[in-house]
């Protein structure tokens, strides 16, 4: 389905859309420049009267509950994915939604993973109209195709926050999954048999959302405690079968890697923080759950250990690793966005040390600050940089949609930014001279770390002289970018895409830094 847009160059130099989905947008200004007013938004105000005086507020199914809150054409239903690729209950509302008859919803989930598949035929049947939220496998593709109705939206986990507690996405109906909840509403991710850790990303929907379901298969008596979900938020409960699969909390980009090259690559970032010095005692970190990021989390490990080195908190995406760093005493807290193993799950459920956190406390731009800018480093993946040291984590290099921004962009904002990629994949370089879809600005990304050497931003001065006598390969980045495009037979063709927009992709203030094209062909 073609969309027609306007089009107008933002900072970046990019082309954006001027409307999206009826709304109109602020193109991107800059790090830092977009300066907003205004105040918070709020839900209606309820009256507890209107609520059971026991406190029970069960219903029997999700159709029902849908109902009860008005749910209707062209509304706005979020969701969220602590149980990633294992979740079950946002397709489950979704479908209830088609047996009331509604359609043209806003599907707005903090992420979507491969399960969700089947929304793809509830876009075909009309029941949603577009997503607002990460698209992978046959959701991407669906949208990169140019087969949604409405324009995608990827934000980042702060920029969702941003969105809805700014305003600029209002949200009808929340329906929250929660591995254990009182009839009134109270839950929390982090104990029953659907354990999932945190339920930190529908934190701000249970704030803000009009009308909230939670939704769970293990129902206790009140109070439930402790609650990251407070039941005073909570119009309806449901009880269901299961609510998902927490073993599908793992995926296959929650391993550590075995690759030699991506091992190589994770023990240079390691070597990279002791050598510029940010591995000291009271140090921070937060690395991603992919496979050189793990594998970095493991080499530094060993070199707090044989320094004696300890440090004040590690942010996470929690995984095995890093809860062995805690129990071995080489961090005091893990402040915890979500779980990405079921090491995590035990971990967040048991030790008071390990935090749950939501992207309010983390990532949220427009707020009176956020852990973000108090991390020390950070190691991060990036489908592709460029010679600016721009970075792109949301398309492939034929430009199609691969996956959402997550925390990415909010990390950048850490005292050191590095991406850990590989030099190549397929046999393309990852390394190129302009970012097919531009995700995160160079000024903010300080190293990129391949097999093949280490590219210090010219900006940073300060850790160009700090590793001045390390013996890491630390090379201009146009030396790397050579040498890799020699080894792959040249420069990659660039992705064949159409000047149709499929998608918006905004930056953590809300303004839109880029936009992903229809794919030709």
């Amino acid at each position: 389905m073609t969309i027609q847009a306007e089009l107008i160059e933002n900072a970046a130099g990019r082309r954006v859309p001027a409307v999206v989905n009826g709304s109109e947008t602020v193109p991107y200004q800059g790090v830092g420049k977009h300066q907003p007013q205004g105040r918070k938004s709020g839900p209606p105000i309820r009256i507890s009267s209107d609520y059971p005086a026991n406190g029970d507020k069960r219903l029997p199914d999700l159709e029902t509950a849908l109902r009860a809150c008005g749910l209707a054409d062209g509304m706005t239903i979020s969701s969220h994915h602590h149980l990633r690729n294992g979740d079950k209950v946002a397709l489950q509302a979704l479908e209830a939604a088609s047996q009331l008859g509604v359609k043209n919803l806003r599907w707005f989930p903090s992420a979507s993973f491969p399960c969700h598949a089947p929304v793809v035929d509830l876009m075909e049947a009309g029941v949603v109209h577009h997503i607002e939220g990460s698209m992978n496998g046959p959701l991407g593709a669906y949208c990169s195709e140019g087969k949604m109705r409405g324009l995608g939206v990827l934000r980042s986990h702060g920029g969702r926050w941003q969105a809805i507690s700014d305003g600029e996405v209002h949200i009808d109906v929340a329906v929250i999954a929660a591995p254990i909840a009182d009839a009134f509403g109270n839950c929390n991710g982090a104990h029953g048999p659907s354990a999932c850790g945190s339920l930190g990303f529908a934190l701000a929907d249970s704030i803000h959302a009009d009308r909230v379901i939670v939704v769970t298969d293990n129902l206790v008596p009140f109070p439930c405690i402790p609650w990251q979900i407070q039941g005073n938020n909570v119009d309806f409960v449901v009880e269901v079968e299961s609510i998902g699969d927490p073993s599908k909390i793992v995926s296959g980009t929650t391993q550590i890697t075995r690759s030699p090259d991506r091992l190589k690559i994770a023990e240079y970032v390691a070597c990279f923080l002791r050598d510029a010095g940010i591995m000291r005692d009271g140090f921070s970190f937060q690395a991603g759950a992919g496979g050189i990021a793990l594998a970095f989390a493991a080499f530094l490990r060993e070199m707090m250990r044989e320094a004696g080195i300890k440090a004040r908190f590690i942010r996470g995406g929690s995984t095995q690793v890093l809860v062995d760093m805690l129990n071995e005493g080489l961090t005091d807290y893990i402040l915890d966005g979500q779980t990405f193993d079921l090491a995590g799950v035990e971990s967040i459920g048991s030790d008071a040390r390990h935090v749950p956190t939501s992207p309010f406390t983390s990532y949220n731009f427009n707020g009176k600050g956020n852990f973000a800018t108090m991390v020390d480093a950070v190691v991060l993946g990036a489908t592709e940089v460029d010679v600016g040291f721009n970075a792109n984590v949301v398309t492939h290099s034929d430009g199609r949609l691969l996956h959402g921004i997550g925390g990415w962009q909010n990390c950048l904002f850490a005292g050191c930014t590095i991406l850990a990629v590989p030099a190549m994949r397929d046999r393309l370089p990852v390394i190129v001279e302009e970012v097919t879809t531009l995700t995160g600005p160079g000024e903010l990304i300080d190293v990129i770390a391949t097999e093949r050497g280490i590219a210090i931003n010219p900006r940073r001065t300060d850790l160009i002289d700090a590793t001045r006598d390390s013996d890491l390969p630390i090379r201009p980045i146009e030396e790397l970018q050579a040498e890799i495009e020699s080894i792959c037979g040249g420069k990659p063709q660039r992705p064949k895409l159409t000047r149709e927009p499929v998608a918006a992709i905004k930056w953590v203030d809300g303004t839109v830094i880029d936009t992903a094209w229809r794919v030709a062909g």
